[in-house]
């Protein structure tokens, strides 16, 4: 039976892709040792999205509650699976901003060395099985912001006519511009994911995300935008806007669609060390302004919503992924879940879980 390891396989994007391939009828193995609950306080444990596909995929899901900076452990995982493996998903990371700067240490050992032990883990002993990593925008450090923008009533634009109007390529630059320390430990990953695809020949591949987003994802105030937005919303916690006014853009990608890119980069992989921006795109893009309205129409409620002038180092006034790319050698994939649909699904699936009552 072919085998399908996943790192990070209670969060968001990899508790979807475990979903989806269960059901597809391969062995998952999920590794997650719940260190989101360490990063983020009980509000980002995954504990419940764990238990949630153990018992829900019992007969395909194996759980290793495995810290990816053991190179002990995983390289028992992988050699019991070994050759069988066919695809290795890795989305385990520490995925904040403010956090990294509290401890750089911990943040680039699990970010940049996880990645690091996995990739050897794959060479040793899956050598044919497809690599994906899920990177981030953040690898262009604050460079989208020297883009020619244009300040609106709700949003900030780029200059018509830019080659960048559809989106921001792959072609932009990483250095010389200012990253924020998890941007240069994810950059740090990306760059090993490549070099291992293009050094030894293996078929690895990063995705440099957006907004990455769904119902199953932990919101919390560092992590998680639009699901944290609408918890808020839900629960009635004051939201806090940090900088830029609240017209700061955001491309938003619900987690099923990067899954179905993630599926046919399994099916028909690119050449080794192959990058795609990943996101929303110009088909599903929102300001946290815009976002607030959206979410308070949805829910019916109004926002208790308080203003920072102080921006986060490093963050983006206006990114949104271009597609182009990957949406020319892999004609059949589109985005399918535009940023309302987003929002509305995260209120329906999360009543219970966040105490919703209209």
């Amino acid at each position: 039976m072919a085998v399908v390891v996943i790192t990070g396989s209670a969060g968001l994007i990899g508790s979807e892709t475990a979903q989806f391939y269960a059901e597809k009828g391969y062995q998952v193995v999920g590794i997650d040792n719940n260190m989101r609950q360490t990063f983020f306080g009980e509000e980002g444990s995954t504990l419940w999205n764990r238990s949630r596909l153990l018992a829900a995929h019992r007969h395909h899901y194996a759980h290793y509650d495995t810290d990816i900076r053991d190179r002990t452990e995983l390289e028992r995982i992988f050699s019991r699976y070994g050759s069988d493996i066919s695809l290795i998903v890795h989305t385990a990371a520490q995925p904040s901003h403010d956090w990294a700067a509290k401890d750089p240490t911990t943040d680039f050992s699990v970010n940049a060395t996880g990645t690091l032990h996995l990739l050897e883990a794959m060479r040793t002993y899956a050598p044919e099985a497809v690599f994906l990593f899920t990177s981030t925008n953040k690898v262009y450090g604050d460079r989208p912001n020297l883009l020619p923008l244009r300040e609106g009533a709700t949003r900030w634009e780029i200059e018509p006519g830019h080659p960048y109007q559809a989106g921001i390529a792959e072609d932009m630059e990483v250095d010389q511009s200012l990253h924020s320390l998890f941007g240069v430990s994810k950059l740090a990953a990306d760059l090993l994911v490549q070099e291992y695809g293009r050094y030894f020949g293996l078929r690895t591949v990063c995705f440099r995300g957006g907004v990455l987003s769904g119902s199953r994802q932990a919101g919390v105030p560092l992590h998680g935008f639009v699901n944290y937005l609408v918890k808020c919303a839900m629960t009635g916690t004051p939201y806090t806007v940090i900088g830029y006014k609240g017209k700061q853009v955001r491309d938003v990608i619900h987690a099923r669609d990067v899954v179905s890119a993630i599926h046919a980069v399994h099916a028909n992989p690119p050449k080794p060390g192959e990058v795609y921006n990943m996101g929303g795109g110009i088909y599903s893009n929102i300001s946290v302004l815009e976002a607030i309205e959206l979410t308070e129409k949805i829910t019916g409620r109004e926002m208790a919503v308080q203003y920072s002038d102080q921006h986060r180092t490093g963050d983006h006034i206006w990114y949104v992924s271009s597609l182009e790319k990957f949406m020319r050698q892999y004609p059949d994939w589109q985005v399918r879940y535009p940023i309302r649909t987003i929002i509305e699904e995260m209120v329906e699936e999360n009543k219970e879980r966040w105490c919703y009552s209209r």
